[in-house]
C-alpha cells in the first residue's frame, strides 16, 4: 500500500519543531545562571512550559476536530517562532515569558498524533506512530548537532553562545511556518466549533476534575482508554528526567558545558532513532504490547536509578543512556499506538487532547517535585523518576477489563 503523501510532510514538521527546542535546550542554563539556585529556576520554567499545555492541548485538539489539523499546525508554528524571538536578548525574565508563550502552542502534539492517525490504515498505525517517535529522537540529535557545529565552526565565545543558538532556532522556526502552510488537510469531518463550545472547552480544561469526568465518560464508551492515559501519566512523571538532565549535567557532578551536552544528546538521539525505527518497523506489531510495556518499564527502573549514582563517570553516563534507549525510551510509542486504536475520526482530537492535557499536568507536577528535590540533593530526583517507572510497570501489568469494540478499529495485541 503506497504511503500517503501527507505523512512525510507531517514528519518533516515534527522534526523541525523538535530540532528548534532541542537546539535551544543546552543553552537554557545561561538564562538563569545569575539567579540563586539556578537548577530550581530551570525547573520552574519547565513546569510553566508544560503546565500551560494543561488547557492548550485539549483546546487545540478540539479546534483540530472542528476546523482541521492544518490551521493548528500553522498556529503552533507561528507561536513557536514568536516564542523564540522572546529569547533575545538573553535575560531571565524573557526566559519565563518564552516558557508561557511556547507552552500555549506546544499543545499541538495531540494534533500531530491525530493527523498521523487520520492518514494511517489500521495495520500501519503502530508503525507510523513508532516512526514519529524515531523522528522526535532524530530531532534531539540534529538540534544539539546543529548548535554544536555552529558554535565550533564559528568559534563563538561562551558569552555569545546562547544568542547564536537562539538565532539558529528562529531561522528553523520560520521554516516550519512555511512547511505547515504547505501541509494539505488530513481531517475530512470538519464541522466548525461555536464560541460557546470553545469557552466551555477552555473552562473544562482549566478544571482537572472536569478533565477527569470527561476521561471517565470516554472510558465508559470504550473500556481501556482511562488505563492507558493513567499509564502515560506515570510514564510522563518518570520521563521528567528529559527536562531535568540539562540542569543536572551542567550544575551537578558532571559539570558538562553546552558543547558537551550537545554531544551527549547527539549520541542519545542517534541511538534512539535507530532502535525506535527497528523496534516499531519489525517488532512492535508482533508483540503483546501490554506485556512489552511491563518488561521495558521494569528493566528501565535500575537505569534511572543509575543516573543518580554515576557521579563524574562519563563512561557510566554513556553506558546508562545506551540501556535507556533499549528499555524505557521504547515505551511511549506503544502507549500512543494503543490509545490511537481506541479513537474514531469524530473524537480523535478530543481524546488525544485530553491525554496530552493529563500528560501536561503530570509534567508540571514532576517538574515541581524534581525542582524541590534538586534543592535538597541533585541526585534525589532520580529516585523519584525510578519510582514513577515502577508505577508504569504496575499499571500495565494489572489485568484490564475487556475493551468495547469500535467500528473500524483494530485491537490486536492490545
Amino acid at each position: 500500500m503506497p504511503t500517503d503523501r501527507r505523512l512525510p510532510l507531517l514528519y518533516a514538521i515534527i522534526l523541525v519543531d523538535v530540532v528548534v527546542g532541542a537546539a535551544v535546550g543546552p543553552v537554557l542554563p545561561e538564562f538563569v545562571r545569575g539567579l540563586p539556585r539556578p537548577q530550581l529556576w530551570l525547573s520552574v520554567g519547565t513546569g510553566i512550559f508544560l503546565g500551560v499545555q494543561l488547557f492548550s492541548a485539549p483546546l487545540l485538539g478540539r479546534l483540530g476536530d472542528g476546523y482541521g489539523r492544518r490551521p493548528i499546525f500553522i498556529l503552533s508554528a507561528v507561536g513557536t517562532l514568536l516564542a523564540n524571538a522572546l529569547l533575545l536578548p538573553v535575560r531571565a525574565g524573557l526566559y519565563f515569558t518564552n516558557r508561557v508563550s511556547d507552552g500555549l502552542t506546544n499543545g499541538m502534539y495531540a494534533t500531530v498524533r491525530s493527523a498521523i492517525t487520520d492518514v494511517s490504515p489500521p495495520e500501519r498505525l503502530f508503525r507510523n506512530l513508532g516512526i514519529e517517535g524515531a523522528i522526535i529522537s532524530l530531532g534531539f540529535v540534529l538540534g544539539p548537532m546543529a548548535a554544536g557545529i555552529m558554535l565550533t565552526v564559528l568559534q563563538v565565545p561562551p558569552p555569545q553562545q546562547a544568542t547564536y543558538v537562539v538565532r539558529l532556532a528562529l531561522a528553523l522556526a520560520a521554516l516550519n511556518v512555511a512547511l505547515s502552510a504547505w501541509l494539505p488537510e488530513t481531517h475530512a469531518g470538519r464541522g466548525g466549533v461555536r464560541g460557546a463550545e470553545l469557552r466551555a472547552e477552555l473552562a473544562a480544561s482549566l478544571n482537572p476534575l472536569t478533565l477527569w469526568a470527561r476521561l471517565r465518560t470516554k472510558d465508559q464508551q470504550n473500556r481501556g482508554v482511562r488505563r492507558i492515559v493513567f499509564t502515560q501519566v506515570a510514564l510522563t512523571l518518570s520521563t521528567g528526567y528529559y527536562f531535568y538532565f540539562v540542569p543536572f549535567a551542567s550544575l551537578g557532578p558532571l559539570h558538562l558545558d553546552a558543547r558537551q551536552i550537545s554531544y551527549f544528546f547527539m549520541y542519545f538521539g542517534a541511538l534512539s532513532v535507530v532502535l525506535n525505527y527497528v523496534f516499531y518497523t519489525f517488532l512492535a506489531d508482533r508483540l503483546n504490547q501490554r506485556r512489552a510495556i511491563v518488561w521495558l518499564a521494569a528493566l528501565g527502573v535500575p537505569v534511572l536509578a543509575g543516573y543518580g549514582l554515576m557521579e563524574t563517570s562519563k563512561p557510566a553516563l554513556y553506558a546508562l543512556v545506551t540501556a535507556d534507549c533499549l528499555t524505557l525510551s521504547l515505551i511511549q510509542g506503544l502507549l500512543e499506538g494503543r490509545l490511537a486504536r481506541r479513537t474514531t475520526e469524530a473524537d480523535r482530537g478530543e481524546i488525544l487532547g485530553l491525554n496530552q492535557a493529563f500528560q501536561s499536568l503530570a509534567s508540571f507536577g514532576t517538574a515541581l517535585v524534581f525542582g524541590v528535590l534538586s534543592v535538597l540533593d541533585l541526585r534525589l530526583p532520580w529516585a523519584w523518576f525510578a519510582l514513577c517507572l515502577v508505577a508504569v510497570a504496575g499499571l500495565a501489568w494489572w489485568p484490564e477489563r475487556a475493551a468495547n469494540a469500535r467500528p473500524g478499529i483494530a485491537h490486536a495485541n492490545a
